[in-house]
């Protein structure tokens, strides 16, 4: 239905900076939301930014300031901007759509393979 597809993960500094994007193909007219989540060793994934299909913006307390997700609809596209970068965002960054079927209702999520961050001291 919903494929997914990240980018730009990296190596970089503390205090430096990645601009993340995930590339939606498939059946995306049918995407109500994108989020950006992240997985560190041995922690569960939690929940970075969402962006609706109406444009309303939610952030994580730990990100607040730093990182900015933004949307190009043209080209499929959601991003994550992550500034002041921090040894404690190191993990694997996925991107994740849903799909919500109005006539059920159901919801489906669906999962990029992820896009390592690593932010050295």
């Amino acid at each position: 239905q919903v494929q997914l597809v990240e980018s730009g993960g990296g190596l970089v500094q503390a205090g430096g900076s990645l601009r993340l994007s995930c590339a939606a193909s498939g059946r995306i007219f049918s995407i109500n939301a994108m989020g950006w989540y992240r997985q560190a060793p041995g922690k569960e994934r939690e929940l970075v930014a969402t962006i609706t299909r109406g444009g309303g913006i939610n952030y994580a307390d730990f990100v607040k300031g730093r990182f900015t997700i933004s949307r190009d609809n043209a080209k499929n596209r959601v991003y994550l901007q992550m500034n002041s970068l921090k040894p404690e965002d190191t993990g694997v960054y996925y991107c994740k759509g849903r799909v919500v079927v109005t006539t059920t209702p159901v919801s489906y999520d669906y999962w990029g393979q992820g896009t390592q961050v690593t932010v050295s001291s």
